[in-house]
């Protein structure tokens, strides 16, 4: 089945054509690399999997509960129009709010892919080439994994998102080598890791949880190559440079978050100009939105403030957005607790299906010396 079938909007083009500026740098230093940058690559290389292996695409997914979290979630619960939907409609809202946010994650991992790619050819440094090649390979795997996901459980799909198209548009068009770094390993990487988290912490079906705590697995990897490249380069940034990035860095954080409004949704669900105005509002009422959108800062404010991007008009507009107070996240125990999941989930996974193996031998052989 074509993904042209699944979208709820129609998309205007088969494919997105995003003209790119700037240098491809070969370097012919082959010696010389960062040992931590190494030492990354060589853990991107040994921590690379199968999604058709290590994900159990035999669950089931009910599309209506995709995630099998509590309706308080949805922005518009409690309120009048959430009363006077009937149960048939409140399934579709169900529905299409997961689709649209796995849709979402979709079409950011392929960005996260090119983004990669672009890494490779623009960036000077040999070692950093080597670990945004294993990147590049993560982010085609996760792609592959949400459009699998999307194809054959949820059977439902939304374009990209515009102010996710937005950011990645003027990441991808930048001539300097270092932005690819900033937009995408920073501020999408960091917002959809965030973003994987919560939804990997709240969900109660074993399919979505897989999927998003393997994914994040090598996300938190993504986020760290992003900072050591950044936090060495940016060391040496004239006072203008600096500005130049702090402006990319508050537009891009206003573009991520109204990206979780959703509109498209309400629209696309039939709802009238006023109903979707009314949910809308809703949305920017949602106490749990609000704390779902104060989370989904908690990647990205401590690694701009790690990479040195951190002055007073920066801390403003974070102040504005309330979420300055991320700022003292601990990202290492952050990157160590989705390790820590995901080996969690293998070691689970492998201690049931042992105790079914054994199971079946011991079956086995009581029905033999039944028979005998």
């Amino acid at each position: 089945m074509s993904t042209h079938d699944l979208y709820t909007i129609p998309t205007e083009l088969s494919t997105w054509n995003v003209e790119m500026a700037g240098a491809s740098r070969f370097t012919w230093e082959y010696d010389d690399g960062r040992d931590r940058m190494l030492a990354l690559y060589q853990k991107g290389k040994d921590k690379q999997w199968d999604s058709t292996k290590r994900i159990d695409w035999d669950l089931e997914v009910d599309p209506y509960n995709i995630l099998g979290i509590p309706d308080q979630s949805i922005a518009i619960y409690g309120t009048p129009l959430w009363e006077r939907m009937d149960e048939k409609t409140r399934k579709e809202v169900r529905l299409h709010g997961a689709a649209w946010q796995f849709s979402q994650f979709l079409h950011g991992e392929q960005g996260a892919m090119i983004c990669s790619a672009r890494i490779v050819e623009s960036v000077p440094d040999l070692d950093s080439k080597f670990y945004a090649a294993t990147q590049t390979m993560d982010e085609a795997r996760h792609a592959e994994t949400y459009a699998r996901f999307l194809q054959e459980k949820v059977g439902v799909a939304y374009p990209i998102n515009r102010h996710l198209k937005a950011l990645l548009d003027s990441t991808l068009s930048d001539s300097r080598w270092d932005m690819p770094y900033l937009g995408m390993q920073v501020l999408i990487e960091g917002l959809a890791l965030a973003a994987f988290g919560v939804m990997r912490d709240m969900t109660t079906k074993p399919l979505p949880k897989q999927i998003l705590a393997y994914v994040m697995q090598d996300e938190a990897r993504h986020v760290a190559f992003g900072r050591m490249a950044l936090r060495d380069y940016y060391k040496n940034l004239s006072e203008a440079e600096r500005r130049e990035r702090e402006d990319f860095v508050i537009e891009g954080c206003y573009l991520m978050r109204d990206r979780l409004r959703g509109v498209e949704t309400w629209e696309t669900l039939g709802l009238s100009a006023s109903e979707v105005a009314e949910a809308m509002e809703a949305t920017d009422r949602s106490q749990y939105l609000q704390i779902f959108r104060s989370l989904l800062f908690s990647r990205i404010v401590p690694c701009v403030k790690d990479i040195g991007l951190w002055s007073p008009r920066l801390q403003q507009a974070y102040a504005d957005m309330g979420v300055l107070e991320m700022a003292g996240q601990n990202l290492e125990a952050l990157m160590k607790q989705d390790e820590d999941i995901a080996e969690k989930l293998d070691a689970e996974r492998f201690t049931t299906e042992e105790a079914e193996r054994h199971a079946e031998v011991a079956d086995t052989i009581a029905l033999g010396s039944t028979t005998s």
